[in-house]
């Protein structure tokens, strides 16, 4: 199902009501929803548009914005919606207009304290020389398992994740079985919980997370090294790392001709996953809606987002928050 809701930007009326509403898709994550809300901003302080947002699924939202419900898409996560996205950009109906970010990483990360130590905190290094997956077997101890003392913890992703699948593969491809255990986290949240009582005692951990998140822009993580990503390594055994992920910038067809410089701005519209998980951190931090988010961002980074817009709509906006 598919649910709309008005964004809350604010805009100047009369401009708004001489022009179309632009659809935004909601694709249930708080990082579409940062990114929607910066974009809202500018699209209606700066360029006059109103702006509404539709809800769904991953498949059911790039399927409305094929069809046209939806107008704009600012977090297109493309290797996860290849098939309906791809034919949506050779049937014509979307039109891929910049890469959001592709910095984005999965794997196994450990605080950077357990490699660095940390001075402020009176922590020693306990794993100085710990730089690749492949070193992790010599410092097991410094990870124990406290269930299994004789083996190491290692958290792996939720299951039901296709990243729990591919790890538990990776486990056994390097022989991490050896000196570890593979430990099922139960949920995100789970596994949220665990780093946020590693790091804030100083402890080790060693486990599964990604980027852009909350996590990531909160705490100072390091993620470790493994053979850089080749399909025929990946497909054996899942020998190298993640493949990174084009997170792109998309619109409906005709969004080209109404609203053609609402198109221009999009085209210059490209943040990072470091960005995002700062945004992200800015939530959690704040107990902050995404639109907190956004307007921290354009105070905080008036460097960057001005330059996607002219000189006048950059004022326009400015003078909005």
């Amino acid at each position: 199902m598919v649910f709309m809701s008005a964004c809350s930007a604010g805009s100047n009326d009369a401009e708004s009501n001489s022009k179309e509403k632009l659809v935004f898709a909601d694709a249930g994550w708080d990082s579409i929803r940062i990114h929607n809300a910066i974009a809202g901003f500018i699209v209606e302080n700066g360029y006059g548009y109103k702006t509404d947002s539709m809800t769904g699924s991953s498949p059911i939202t790039i399927r409305g914005l094929r069809q046209g419900d939806i107008d704009i898409y600012m977090e297109v996560w493309t290797d996860n919606v290849r098939e309906v996205y791809q034919a949506g950009i050779e049937n014509d109906e979307i039109k891929e207009l910049s890469i959001n970010f592709d910095d984005n990483a999965q794997g196994l990360y450990v605080p950077t304290y357990v490699i660095k130590g940390d001075k402020e905190r009176e922590i020693e290094p306990l794993a100085s020389d710990l730089k690749s997956i492949k070193d992790l077997p010599k410092y097991w101890e410094v990870f124990k398992d406290p269930d299994e003392p004789t083996k190491g913890r290692i958290y792996g992703a939720p299951p039901n994740w296709a990243a729990d699948e591919i790890l538990r593969t990776k486990f056994e491809t390097y022989s991490l079985d050896e000196n570890f255990t593979y430990f099922n986290p139960g949920s995100d949240t789970a596994l949220n919980a665990s780093i946020v009582a590693a790091v804030e005692k100083g402890e080790p951990w060693v486990g599964y997370y990604w980027e852009p998140t909350w996590i990531m822009g909160k705490y100072d993580m390091t993620l470790l090294e493994d053979k850089p990503f080749d399909p025929e390594e990946w497909e054996n055994g899942y020998a190298c790392e993640f493949p990174g992920v084009k997170v792109a910038v998309a619109v409906n067809k005709d969004v080209a001709d109404k609203a053609p410089e609402v198109v221009e701005f999009l085209k210059n519209y490209k943040t990072s996953s470091e960005i995002t998980n700062k945004l992200l951190a800015y939530m959690q931090d704040n107990n902050a809606e995404a639109e907190d988010a956004a307007k921290w961002f354009l105070k905080e980074y008036e460097d960057l987002w001005a330059d996607w817009v002219p000189e006048d709509i950059a004022q326009k906006v400015k003078n909005a928050l």
